[in-house]
């Protein structure tokens, strides 16, 4: 960017003045930025149109072993119809050939328990959610180093044969409290006991002859767990679970003759847990908005009054700007594209609790590639947390037309605004959507963008994967309407 000196030196200029001046302000930004002082720059705003829509975007998540896991149902949600949520998985021990401490002869079996971590919920966790657990066929295996499409599992139609538990009631009031036994004292754990029967095969029957030999074999012999939810408990919860917390593994705990002490019996465990490297693991997140009203708003109509944000995997919108393209050329102080709620007049009581997304993004569409790419000139990557924040997009609260606690985001888009306008750089048209695990081509700002590379969008960043939805206005919309405000003065 060194050659391009309005979009460098401005921001200097415009942070010394605000910090020295203390005059009365022209007006405040929808960013929440003091402008200028009359005394400096005659400073002048005016809002463009943009014509949007909203489409959907298949196949556009993989979830990996790091990220949060989601198993649960969502039914009645009017606005964007259901999601179905399965999660499938494979633990094994540290090392191999693995063995259990003391004598095989001497053990006995105490019990097997499924440990999960618990990372929240998205959705209403007023009622119980029935979790069944069983194990995936030895008839369909997962497949090592894959990464499952989220949002299709019927192309890898995994299959489940036994029940490895009775169905485990988790109650949300109670799943942050406290256990304390022999072996740990921890926190947000969901404890799935399993029945004896699998107990006994896997502290008794399998051996380091066998099914513990290596990870091969653990996988021929047990091919893994499959974590459902059913939908007649609580039908419009969906539960957050990490893999590689440490809270997540298999406990396996056995009595056997002591080795310090003869005679004795001690009482031991041992843990299996997630290793990516030796583990597969999928989680399944199925969209069904027929009869939704997002449905109803996703017919090609490129002007809608409302549009529809779902989290990956999810919606987006297109946005257009025709206006820029003859927009006069002049000194750009603040260009942002602002995106409002619309609250729902009459909201159920499942309303309040599928809260927006806490992140959207706003890409550049590139119909040549065709890729979603970064903003020009604006976007400088997810790496330096500062600039990140300023391009903006995060979740905030404000009232808007009355209506208190209306989701807003806003997006700085001044150098790509200053560039099209007085270099006639390309213009592009954009997308918002909610990203979870996204990698956009990012081209870096002016000089070098000549080059370019992938950025990571990670769910640290922003979303968890299917959680968060937002019905937005649209650029025809009456009171809410989506827009691109730019403040700016006379050359």
């Amino acid at each position: 960017m060194a050659s391009f000196n309005i979009g460098r030196k401005f921001p200097i200029l415009l942070l010394s003045i605000i910090s020295l001046s203390a005059c009365t302000r022209i007006g405040t930004s929808e960013l929440g930025l003091d402008f200028v002082s009359k005394d400096y720059f005659n400073t002048q705003d005016t809002i463009l149109v943009v014509e949007t829509e909203t489409v959907d975007r298949p196949d556009s998540l993989r979830i990996y072993g790091s990220d949060v896991h989601i198993v649960g149902n969502l039914t009645d949600d009017a606005l964007f119809g259901a999601t179905a949520a399965s999660m499938y998985f494979q633990l094994t021990p540290n090392n191999f050939p693995f063995y259990l401490q003391g004598n095989k002869d001497s053990i006995t079996v105490d019990s097997a328990v499924l440990v999960l971590s618990y990372a929240g919920f998205y959705g209403d966790s007023t009622k119980p959610l029935k979790l069944n657990l069983r194990r995936i066929s030895t008839a369909t295996p997962m497949l090592m180093n894959l990464s499952y499409a989220t949002n299709y599992p019927e192309v890898y139609n995994i299959q489940t044969d036994a029940a490895l538990a009775n169905p485990y009631n988790l109650d949300f009031t109670k799943v942050g409290d406290s256990v304390f036994n022999r072996f740990e004292s921890a926190r947000k754990q969901i404890r799935i006991p399993l029945l004896k029967s699998y107990a006994d095969l896997f502290i008794k029957t399998y051996d380091s002859t066998n099914a513990y030999k290596n990870d091969s074999t653990l996988r021929a012999y047990f091919p893994g767990f499959a974590l459902t939810a059913d939908a007649s408990s609580n039908n419009n919860v969906l539960l957050k679970t990490s893999l590689v917390d440490t809270n997540t593994k298999l406990g396996l705990y056995y009595t056997t003759n002591s080795l310090a002490t003869p005679g004795k019996k001690d009482t031991l465990v041992a843990y299996f847990k997630f290793s990516s490297y030796y583990n597969a693991q999928a989680n399944f997140i199925k969209r069904n908005r027929a009869g939704s009203e997002a449905s109803m708003h996703m017919n090609g109509n490129a002007n809608e009054s409302l549009v529809y944000v779902q989290s990956s995997p999810g919606t987006m919108v297109k946005i257009k700007i025709p206006g820029l393209k003859n927009f006069p050329n002049k000194l750009v102080h603040r260009a942002e594209l602002i995106a409002e709620q619309v609250p729902t007049e009459a909201p159920n009581a499942l309303e309040k609790h599928l809260l927006p997304p806490n992140y959207l993004f706003l890409a550049a569409y590139d119909s040549a590639s065709p890729l979603l790419r970064s903003v020009p000139n604006d976007f400088q990557g997810s790496s330096d947390a500062a600039s990140f924040f300023r391009f903006g997009g995060q979740l905030m609260y404000k009232t808007s037309q009355g209506v208190e606690n209306i989701a807003t985001y806003n997006f700085n888009v001044s150098r790509y605004v200053q560039g099209v306008i007085s270099r006639k750089d390309s213009m592009f048209d954009f997308r918002i959507i909610a990203p979870v695990n996204d990698s956009i081509r990012f081209v870096p700002p002016r000089p070098s963008n000549s080059i370019s590379t992938i950025n990571y969008l990670s769910s640290g960043l922003g979303n968890s994967p299917a959680t968060g939805r937002v019905r937005l206005g649209g650029g025809s919309h009456s009171k809410y309407k989506m827009r691109l405000r730019i403040y700016y003065s006379d050359l």
